[in-house]
């Protein structure tokens, strides 16, 4: 079921900052908490959970952190949302529907049909998008401070 959390922005907020912010060093957890003012009890959680579904690469070491698994142009909004999904494993109440026959035979379909198309609009996003959106937005980028070509 589709639902903005605090764990799915949360997770968004962390691969486009991987993303916006990447450079030859990995993004460390606790640059992403500092920037995006996510708790890192949380970002944690999130982040292991990226790992597994393959949409960060972790990286040990005391210099360790955090790469996105591939490139952000092949990573979609509504894959994160999916993997946050599976992750908060709530019950959809759509999957075993109750309630009136009205509720059933309109209101249900109405809601799933609704759902497919934000999921398929959330497909369409991609990391590279929303980091396009930041540049365009002037957000600061860390990552442009440490390479400056400047001769």
């Amino acid at each position: 079921m589709l639902r903005l959390t605090k764990k799915l922005i949360f997770a968004i907020d962390a691969v486009v900052d991987i993303a916006y912010n990447a450079s030859d060093a990995p993004v460390q957890s606790k640059e992403i908490a500092q920037r995006q003012g996510i708790p890192r009890r949380y970002l944690e959680q999130v982040l292991q959970n990226l790992v597994k579904a393959e949409i960060l690469r972790g990286v040990r070491g005391p210099r360790g952190g955090y790469r996105l698994a591939r490139e952000r142009r092949r990573i979609s909004l509504g894959e994160i949302t999916r993997i946050v999904d599976q992750m908060e494993g709530t019950a959809d109440p759509l999957e075993e529907p109750g309630g009136s026959e009205l509720g059933r035979a309109v209101l249900y379909p109405l809601w799933l049909e609704l759902q497919e198309a934000a999921m398929q609009r959330l497909d369409e996003v991609s990391i590279e998008d929303l980091c396009t959106r930041a540049r365009a937005a002037g957000v600061q980028c860390s990552a442009s401070d440490m390479f400056d070509f400047m001769i």
